[in-house]
């Protein structure tokens, strides 16, 4: 007796669902920017090698002392993404990790560093041009935790164009006042000119970008705030939610049960991926 097409059916859907995903977190770039060779992280979903189409893209920043490798030893991304996309809670996406890992700096530029001006003049090109990724803005998305989630909130409101969602985790929302950040700056040995660090400030702080930036712009991103009730940057990530809601920007705010910790970022990262999932089939 010939197999059923229901039988061809089921082999094949149980293959599909026997796959997994892989993780590569030893890759590497050149910048010419940063004059260095700067390594990055990617995760590509369970059927990327055995299909032709094209992907949108998570990049998930991880926070500060880490370095390509957080989200995937600590963060379990592996793990966390495969069963989100195997119980259908999260689109198959590429999830790329950069080596934010620049000593005090951060994501962005400070003096002579200029990290921003390399993530995107130079990652991002790359990155597109070298996996199936779906360059527009609608399958791009951004989230980190901590320093990462500071990263996020700059990068999605210093380019609101470019992101259809943003997830910042347990963020540092930038210095609160001037001082804190002359303060810090000196901390790290960045001698900055008082303009400088005026200007830094400015374009460094969510709260003050939130003032800036046109309401219209920052509306056409997606937010999703998560930072737990014993975290110490609870009151940035606050403050934060109280400025969105006065100038009526829409956005998800939550506070768990928690301290800034792994444990509370990989409890987030699976709400993280269906967020940024629903924004990637938006039209």
């Amino acid at each position: 007796m010939k197999p059923s097409l229901s039988f061809f059916f089921l082999i094949i859907s149980t293959s599909i669902l026997g796959q997994t995903g892989k993780v590569y977190d030893n890759l590497s770039m050149t910048s010419k920017i940063l004059k260095s060779e700067r390594k990055y992280a990617v995760y590509l979903p369970p059927d990327y090698e055995t299909s032709d189409r094209a992907y949108p893209v998570l990049y998930l920043l991880h926070g500060g002392g880490d370095d390509q490798t957080g989200w995937v030893q600590f963060g379990e991304v592996l793990r966390i993404a495969d069963n989100a996309i195997k119980d259908g809670t999260a689109t198959p996406m590429v999830i790329v990790m950069p080596d934010g890992n620049t000593g005090k700096r951060g994501y962005f530029n400070v003096g002579d560093w200029k990290y921003e001006d390399f993530f995107f003049q130079e990652l991002m090109p790359f990155v597109e041009k070298t996996y199936r990724i779906k360059g527009e803005k609608r399958f791009r998305a951004v989230a980190g935790l901590s320093m990462g989630g500071g990263g996020t909130f700059m990068y999605a409101l210093h380019h609101p164009e470019l992101f259809s969602s943003a997830c910042p985790l347990s963020a540092s929302v930038g210095s609160l006042t001037i001082d804190d950040l002359k303060e810090r700056l000196q901390r790290n040995g960045d001698n900055l000119t008082e303009e400088q660090t005026q200007k830094f400030f400015e374009q460094h702080n969510a709260l003050n970008l939130i003032e800036s930036v046109p309401v219209e712009d920052i509306k056409t991103v997606r937010w999703y705030i998560d930072c737990g009730d014993d975290d110490f940057l609870f009151e940035g990530n606050s403050l934060v939610h109280i400025a969105m809601t006065k100038k009526e920007i829409p956005h998800e705010y939550r506070v768990r049960d928690g301290r800034h910790s792994w444990t509370y970022w990989r409890e987030a990262l699976p709400t993280v991926l269906g967020f940024v999932s629903d924004a990637f089939h938006q039209y």
